[in-house]
């Protein structure tokens, strides 16, 4: 199994996933997927550790905004 989840949710529903060994595509991955998506409403992803018990390592947009 790898480690790195990505998870791309348009309103509630997710759309897109993937799973990555290396975090360095991981985190790649996340950057694209906002280029590519990000301008959709509604949009968040989020990158999960799953070897750290599921710990949120990027969410977009950040919960600040």
């Amino acid at each position: 199994m790898d480690r790195y989840h990505l998870t791309l949710s348009i309103g509630a529903r997710p759309v897109m996933r993937g799973w990555w060994a290396d975090q360095a595509t991981a985190e790649r991955k996340f950057l694209r997927w906002i280029g590519e998506r990000g301008g959709t409403e509604g949009t968040r992803i989020t990158l999960i550790d799953e070897a750290d018990g599921g710990r949120v390592l990027k969410a977009w947009p950040d919960q600040d905004r």
